[in-house]
């Protein structure tokens, strides 16, 4: 069997990259197409995996040509692969060139979008139609038109689950931070993505304001993906991208703007606060469920965090709380890469009998 994955962003990377491992241990074979975006090609590269690279991430005006040219080479590249199984995270490109090859090139491969992000309204109603499957986590709070398929997971549970990712206090000495010490990872995020558009977040003023109410509980290291205030680039975290994980699985607690990192402290079993205008289903879900993390979003944006991460940096019973949660979470939720694995060969038994090509 032989699937082609579009990695347009490097969280994509962290999503699949497990992925390659687990076919190659099954005798599948799975290759990468890539936008270059930020590290995304560092971490394909870390990871040792097979990619074409089709675009370089443009803005504005020039998106559409970017698409252009992406599919060009993505019309390609299927050509010569002849994939059975086309994936990806959002899946504007698969989708597209996957339909119009079905149409023009009499190509039987069969498109996969996994995605999570219900924000995404414009994306996801143009997208998910065109999907053969689109597969979401089951606490999904989206519609979907289309062949809606639910795993009871988040998709940070295919690349930290235990069966996946080991922390490793070494990664995090190598980094200049001692692992057993108390510290704390805030987090702040630029809103370029395209279904941040129009939303803005927090102010420099709120972010000086949330790491220095921390600093009495611990260090405070601040990852962020654009400019930070002058005031807190002593505190700036300078690692590499691929230990990230580490980091945050020794802290005492995770803070900010992202979604996805406060979700992933959550499967790791580290507290977590989300501060955004704009919700997820699945940090919704991390709440009601195990309570690893605080929701700020929506009407409650504006409602005092700080004070709550406060509280909880400076709960002693907090770690123990919290490893009691994700040990729950673990025993009720699955193991996403298995799951993709299975999904993929399910299908394939099925419209791909005797291992006829695409």
């Amino acid at each position: 069997m032989r699937v082609l994955v579009d990695i347009l962003h490097p969280a994509h990377v962290h999503v699949f990259g497990a992925l390659a491992s687990e076919f190659a241990r099954r005798g599948h074979e799975v290759r990468f197409t890539l936008r270059e975006k930020e590290c995304a090609r560092d971490l394909l590269d870390e990871r040792g995996l097979v990619y074409e690279t089709l675009s370089q991430q443009k803005h504005g005006a020039g998106l559409a040509s970017e698409f252009v040219e992406r599919s060009a080479r993505m019309w390609r590249v299927i050509g010569d692969f002849r994939p059975h199984f086309l994936a990806g995270i959002m899946g504007p490109s698969i989708t597209t060139v996957g339909r119009l090859r079905r149409l023009l090139a009499r190509d039987r491969a069969r498109i996969a979008v996994f995605y999570d992000t219900e924000i995404a309204k414009l994306t996801n109603s143009v997208v998910y139609p065109l999907a053969d499957y689109v597969c979401t986590p089951d606490c999904y709070q989206g519609p979907v038109h289309g062949n809606h398929i639910t795993y009871p997971g988040y998709h940070e549970l295919a690349y930290l689950h235990p069966n996946r990712f080991t922390p490793d206090p070494e990664v995090v000495r190598r980094a200049g931070i001692d692992p057993t010490s108390r510290y704390l990872v805030v987090r702040f995020v630029s809103y370029k993505a395209s279904h941040d558009l129009g939303t803005a977040g927090l102010r420099d003023e709120q972010k000086i304001h949330l790491v220095r109410s921390l600093a009495p509980h611990g260090t405070v290291y601040v990852s962020s993906e654009g400019t930070l205030p002058r005031e807190l680039e002593p505190n700036r975290l300078k690692i590499k991208v691929s230990d990230i994980h580490h980091v945050i699985a020794h802290a005492r607690l995770l803070a900010g703007e992202s979604a996805t990192m406060a979700s992933e402290a959550a499967v790791l079993g580290v507290p977590a606060i989300y501060v955004s205008p704009l919700g997820r289903g699945y940090t919704d879900d991390e709440e009601a469920r195990y309570q690893l993390v605080t929701n700020f979003t929506g009407a409650r944006f504006h409602d005092d965090f700080t004070a709550v991460a406060v509280k909880l940096a400076s709960d002693p019973d907090g770690p123990r709380r919290a490893a009691e949660a994700r040990a729950r979470l673990l025993r009720e939720k699955t193991d996403v890469t298995a799951w993709i694995a299975e999904f993929f060969e399910r299908e394939f038994a099925l419209h791909f009998k005797n291992g006829a090509g695409a």
